[in-house]
């Protein structure tokens, strides 16, 4: 594991803004993790005005870059639909949410204020496939993906039959919070079972609900993959995962920083794990020890966490979401994500250096060593300049 964030008192002389919706628990988290640490609240930029241009940044602010989620405003400036249910549309929202987050981190640079994440970063994590060749890229495990274009499922089934897979996630390439989600076993010609999340209506329009449910015919789920194809989508074998209570399990690791400060387990009936879905919060000690039974240890997982992190060093935090192998022997890295760090009172691991704070708590302190870092590399590049 890496050195822990810097933990020294931070005085007064912080400024704070966040781009957020106002009415989320992550911008209001935050906001009472930087009052808790003693400075100001911070000013508030919200989403619905920054899409439309109307913001502005002061100069020593750092500006956090806050999840445009959960706000039906924010979703129809970004996506063009009046319905948040909607699957569809995510090339458009991806197009649209990086363009706005490259004009606000420029904007921040140029006002003298410091971005949490950089622009160029979040593009990759919100796009499944080059996050995928990324992490591949720097050697750090990853289930095998397909490669290059898929445009419907008959390109699907023929790209899962060249390369021997039986069983696969299919992402919406741009998706977040398992919209859209398919977990597709193919046993043979016209055995298929699709298990997800989305809801497909008579005229072949895509909806999230919050109920895990099947398809099995294959003309049901050819038609859910070619509706899902055209916003992009990332195939990757689907890994079977180690078990806890008799439910699938995986990890979620928030990293600050470049360290691993706060994990949790998460366990489902459904090959997805989201809360919303029906998953729940497992046990983080009967992995730990379920882990050492099988001979390895959890600094494994939070070594793997780490290394997908690193692949990202411009974002101050992201959360990793490590998948633990049958038995608990190995780990691979699902996705990492952007705004990964929404774990209510979770406080930090022991020896992470965030022991009693929250997620948001060890963001803030790590804020000055990366501000110090930042001004380091500007004056870097002013005098090779």
């Amino acid at each position: 594991m890496s050195p822990s964030p810097s933990s020294a008192a931070l005085g007064t002389g912080l400024r704070f803004a966040v781009v957020g919706n106002p009415e989320n628990r992550r911008t209001t988290m935050f906001a009472d993790a930087v009052r808790a640490a003693g400075h100001r609240a911070p000013r508030l930029l919200a989403w619905r005005d920054v899409l439309r241009g109307r913001y502005a940044f002061l100069p020593g602010e750092f500006v956090r870059i806050d999840s445009p989620g959960e706000n039906t405003e924010v979703d129809r400036l970004l996506r063009g639909t009046d319905d948040p249910t909607r699957v569809e549309g995510t090339a458009l929202w991806y197009r649209r949410f990086t363009t706005a987050v490259r004009e606000v981190t420029g904007a921040a640079r140029g006002a003298g204020a410091v971005p949490s994440a950089d622009p160029e970063e979040i593009a990759v994590m919100f796009d499944k496939r080059r996050c995928h060749a990324r992490l591949a890229a720097a050697g750090v495990p990853v289930p095998p993906a397909l490669t290059g274009p898929l445009g419907g499922w008959e390109e699907l089934r023929e790209g899962l039959e060249t390369a021997r897979i039986r069983r696969a996630f299919v992402k919406p390439a741009h998706g977040s919070s398992a919209s859209g989600v398919v977990a597709l076993a193919v046993a043979g010609p016209g055995r298929v079972r699709a298990t997800t999340s989305v809801e497909t209506t008579p005229d072949g329009r895509l909806f999230n609900s919050l109920r895990v449910r099947h398809y099995d015919s294959e003309p049901e789920v050819a038609a859910l993959v070619d509706a899902l194809a055209p916003d992009g989508i990332h195939v990757e074998r689907w890994l079977p995962k180690a078990s806890q209570g008799g439910r699938a399990a995986d990890l979620r690791v928030v990293v600050v920083a470049g360290r691993a400060t706060h994990a949790v387990v998460r366990t489902s009936r459904h090959p997805m794990t989201n809360l919303h879905l029906g998953g729940a919060r497992g046990d983080l000690d009967a992995a730990r020890e379920a882990i050492r039974a099988a001979g390895g240890s959890f600094d494994d997982a939070l070594d793997t966490a780490e290394r997908a992190a690193a692949c990202f060093p411009g974002t101050l935090c992201v959360g990793v979401d490590v998948l633990p192998s049958t038995g608990w022997r190995r780990f691979t890295v699902g996705e990492v994500n952007a705004f990964g760090d929404l774990l209510p009172r979770l406080t930090g691991l022991p020896g992470s250096g965030a022991e009693g704070l929250d997620t948001y708590g060890v963001q803030v302190a790590a804020v000055p060593a990366a501000m110090r870092h930042t001004e380091h590399e500007e004056h870097h590049h002013d005098a090779t300049g």
